[in-house]
């Protein structure tokens, strides 16, 4: 029957089901009717369809037997000689059946079966092809709105932007195009549906990752997205090449590239911003567009900070509602406290800054004065995260002190110590010159002869700059 064919044909075009999954349902759909039919039959059901599809034969295995016994497996050997000559008993034999005797319930079950198949083949199908489609951009159009939640029309599927996805101040109109980020892909009783975001920071990434060919090329990396959508995104930005400003590409000529962002977010804020290891420079970046003074490390190993601003600053870097110091917070993932000048010195924050510069250098406590934690740092083996054994090498040769390191580096006589390199020598003097600190005495014994007297640089302390 060509219509059998036509319809299979039809089917799989409209579902996406190749013909051999439609074929292999329908065979299905037959023999479960036959076994419904004929329970004491088995498996001796046979399915043949013509090659064009046009046809479908449906056969019974039977053994040839004198005396049938049961006729749903048996056949007798006078009828099966009347289909083949030389039938003997004990041979097997297709038997032609016609599906027009099954049972009206069995077809209804048979058929009820093959939907299902149907409908699971079709779901997985659709499954498969838009799994991939998960943490992608992908465009719909507005097709309804149900309990606050959108129903987006993406041709074979039906998304789904449930409300608490949505950004605030957007709405739509019917047939109206949306763009959103596929947060996950569920099957339902129809197909499948794809749950869309619009507030996800992904969303933000993935649409500066087609406006912006260097993220795209991998030039410029996007380090983190935080946001509180519809009002402020923070993007921290960074390149792999010191030759690209990746803030710069980011925000493009005149700004056209930000602007096609800002446009698809409805107006939403956006601070593009440069990441940076050091978390002093990261956080300054991170208050931005507020201005910041200085960023002091309260507690490195809690991650607290303080940044410090003119009283000018103080609400820009705070924001609407806290709005900017929280998102640099979620960025940085610092804990970070905003104090205007005035407002730090009375926390005297020098003092706790020396003294925690102190106790990490010389790992001793506050109590102790800050002369006496000086005079403890003199010697190269007491500098802090210095190579031991580098420095047992330098005062086997007779260089222990700062100073007389200092003065071998000059002359180029600490070169030639055994067993020490020319790295080695750098990173000492690179500790040197990030924890000590030269002080100039004038000598008040100095004779008075030479002049205005002699200043001797010593070595005298090892807190920070």
């Amino acid at each position: 029957m060509s219509e059998m064919a036509d319809a299979i044909r039809a089917l799989s075009a409209e579902k996406g089901i190749s013909e051999d999954s439609i074929r292999q349902t329908i065979e299905n759909m037959i023999k479960a009717a036959y076994r419904k039919t004929y329970p004491a039959a088995g498996d001796n059901c046979v399915v043949e369809f013509a090659d064009d599809m046009s046809d479908v034969t449906v056969y019974a295995m039977k053994t040839v037997v004198d005396g049938v016994y049961d006729p749903a497996t048996e056949i007798e050997l006078e009828e099966a000689r009347k289909v083949a000559d030389d039938a003997a008993v004990g041979d097997t034999m297709k038997v032609l059946v016609d599906p027009k005797n099954f049972v009206r319930a069995s077809v209804s079950v048979g058929k009820q079966n093959a939907h299902q198949a149907l409908n699971e083949s079709f779901k997985d199908n659709l499954y498969n092809e838009y799994r991939d489609k998960v943490g992608q951009v992908i465009i719909g159009y507005y097709q309804r709105e149900r309990n606050g939640n959108i129903y987006v029309d993406l041709g074979k599927v039906e998304g789904v932007l449930p409300q608490k996805y949505q950004a605030p101040h957007e709405s739509y109109e019917k047939n109206e195009r949306i763009r959103s980020y596929v947060k996950e892909i569920r099957k339902n009783s129809t197909g499948i549906q794809l749950i869309l975001s619009r507030t996800d920071p992904e969303f933000v990434k993935r649409i500066i990752e087609v406006e912006v060919s260097e993220v795209g090329d991998g030039i410029v990396s996007i380090y983190k997205v935080v946001r509180e959508a519809g009002y402020r995104t923070k993007i921290a930005v960074t390149s792999t090449k010191a030759d690209v400003d990746p803030v710069g590409a980011c925000v493009g000529l005149k700004g056209m590239r930000i602007q096609n962002v800002i446009r698809e977010l409805g107006g939403e804020k956006i601070d593009i911003l440069r990441y940076d290891d050091d978390p002093h420079v990261f956080i300054k970046n991170a208050l931005s567009p507020a201005e910041v003074k200085r960023v002091v490390i309260l507690d490195a190993e809690k991650k607290e900070a303080l940044a410090i601003v003119d009283e000018s600053q103080f609400s820009v870097a705070i924001g609407k509602q806290g709005q900017n110091v929280r998102l640099a917070n979620r960025l940085c993932d610092w804990n970070i406290d905003v104090k205007t000048e005035e407002q730090a010195a009375e926390m005297d924050l020098t003092e706790t800054d020396t003294r925690k510069a102190a106790e990490q250098l010389f790992g001793g406590t506050s109590e102790s004065s800050s002369e006496e934690e000086y005079e403890e740092i003199s010697t190269i083996a007491q500098l802090p995260g210095v190579d031991k054994a580098v420095a047992e090498k330098l005062a086997a040769a007779g260089i222990e002190d700062i100073e007389q390191f200092i003065s071998a580096a000059e002359d180029g006589s600490v070169g030639k110590v055994e067993g020490v390199s020319a790295e080695d020598i750098e990173e000492i003097n690179k500790i040197i010159s990030e924890n000590v600190e030269f002080v100039d005495e004038y000598d008040e014994n100095a004779d008075s002869a030479d002049g205005d007297g002699s200043e001797d640089g010593e070595s005298s302390s090892g807190g920070e700059q």
